[in-house]
């Protein structure tokens, strides 16, 4: 009877222990970002722009499908900053500059540079995010968070297992709920 409980036992423990695993730290969160992101990439064909029409806007449009660069990520600030330039050089031109929350690394913190011509402030979702699915929420001590102002409120980055395909989410809310219009783009590492 022994030997046919451990096995039980073996896979209640594995259970158990899958459960209750432990989040992110926030530097693992920022070395996927590193290892993952960090370079230039194009805005995939507007076949690829799979579930959006943020690529029907006359700024971006005309990058759909094209080499030129419409999103890049560099490490800036003595390597302990990540900018990612959305759209760059276009009337959608945004930033969002990730890095720690505070001096001992606690969580990270990103401020999005936004084209709706606010700041909006974010925690990273050290719980949900994984190598390949990057979440950071609205940090709601923020006063804009808040807010019933126009502004993006979660941001949503998706890695293909392959490393070649980006799909960044921008969610936004107004009046205290989501919103019906979002920016959601479909990008290939060039």
């Amino acid at each position: 009877m022994l030997n046919k409980s451990i096995p039980s036992l073996l896979i209640a423990l594995c259970l158990i222990n899958s459960a209750h695993a432990s989040e992110a730290t926030a530097w693992e969160l920022f070395g996927w970002m590193e290892d993952s992101f960090i370079g230039e990439w194009k805005l995939s064909s507007v076949e690829e722009q799979i579930g959006t029409e943020s690529y029907k806007h006359k700024a971006v449009l005309p990058l759909a499908g094209t080499d030129t660069t419409a999103m890049a990520f560099k490490l800036i600030g003595g390597e302990v900053t990540i900018q990612e330039d959305l759209l760059p050089n276009t009337a959608k031109q945004m930033v969002t500059m990730y890095h720690c929350k505070d001096i001992a690394c606690t969580n990270l913190k990103a401020t999005h540079y936004c084209s709706k011509q606010n700041q909006p402030e974010f925690l990273a979702n050290l719980h949900e995010s994984t190598p390949t699915h990057i979440v950071f929420d609205c940090d709601m001590s923020t006063e804009l968070c808040q807010s019933d102002e126009d502004h993006i409120h979660q941001i949503v980055h998706e890695l293909s297992h392959d490393g070649k395909h980006l799909k960044s989410s921008y969610f936004a809310w107004k009046n205290k709920q989501l919103n019906t219009t979002h920016s959601i783009y479909h990008f290939n590492r060039k």
